[in-house]
């Protein structure tokens, strides 16, 4: 007789329902369901080759990020960016990158700082263009976060990733503050050099303007 590990079975459809996850964030991420566009449960399953369970499981956890709104035994519709989830997504994404920074800066090797460092080069390249600022930003924050040491805060970032990443994906340093952003990088690249992680967390905010 073929034992079944119950608790293998559980990690994974949890396994699938992250895959679902991940690739439904992923087409509201990059544009391809839009503001207002339904989705169905059963389309997707078909699409994915899944049952409808893991797909709801996804929906629901899109639902709490704000991706989604669900309306039980219709259909689930894409959200809109408002002005207000804009600025409450730039204020949410600066405390958390200021913890990621606190955290992770004191305890970052010096090849890991050396990465980092290459990360804040590319905010530098990508001040002009508010998808690749926004991108490039939420690396740098992503990786701290890897490197925190601290696995809550892993596993709350990896979640509120792809809901950040939409909703500032518009978003753009205002042409008039560019120069002064700028310096911010200069002087976080510095902070985390020095290992401070008091200033890298202070400026991690200010480039959210928090």
């Amino acid at each position: 007789m073929v034992h079944i590990d119950s608790k293998t079975i559980g990690e994974s459809k949890q396994l699938l329902a992250d895959e679902v996850f991940h690739h439904i964030g992923r087409l509201i991420t990059e544009g391809e369901l839009g503001e207002g566009e339904r989705i169905r449960d059963v389309d997707v399953a078909e699409e994915l080759h899944v049952s409808r369970t893991p797909v709801r499981e996804a929906l629901q956890r899109l639902e709490r990020l704000g991706l989604v709104t669900m309306y039980p035994s219709r259909y689930t519709e894409v959200t809109a960016v408002t002005a207000a989830v804009v600025s409450q997504s730039l204020e949410f994404a600066g405390y958390q990158a200021g913890v990621s920074a606190r955290m992770a800066v004191p305890r970052l090797t010096p090849a890991e700082r050396q990465q980092v460092a290459q990360l804040i080069a590319d905010l530098h390249d990508s001040l002009d263009d508010g998808a690749s600022t926004s991108s490039a930003r939420w690396a740098v924050f992503a990786y701290l976060a890897d490197h925190s040491g601290n696995h809550q805060h892993r596993m709350l970032i990896d979640d509120v990733d792809v809901a950040l990443s939409r909703n500032l994906r518009a978003w753009v340093v205002p042409r008039r503050d560019r120069e002064r952003m700028g310096q911010i990088y200069r002087d976080f690249g510095d902070a985390v050099q020095r290992g401070d992680g008091d200033e890298a967390e202070r400026l991690a905010r200010a480039m959210y303007y928090v």
